[in-house]
């Protein structure tokens, strides 16, 4: 399926969770966010929300400084 992660097409296995595609793009394990179509997704769960083919992801990594 595709999908539009942080403005980049990627072509997923469907089936693909939030929690994974957040892993295919951040490392930090903390400090994350993701929203689904505008919609931002509790991390609680991001392991029981599939993509589907046409989703737009965006994750976010908050970043420490000034």
């Amino acid at each position: 399926m595709k999908v539009i992660v942080n403005g980049e097409p990627r072509e997923l296995p469907a089936g693909t969770t939030v929690a994974a595609a957040v892993a295919a793009v951040s490392a930090a394990p903390s400090g994350v966010a993701a929203a689904l179509n505008d919609e931002v997704v509790r991390r609680a769960s991001w392991e029981a929300t599939p993509l589907r083919d046409g989703d737009r992801l965006e994750v976010l990594t908050a970043v420490q400084g000034g």
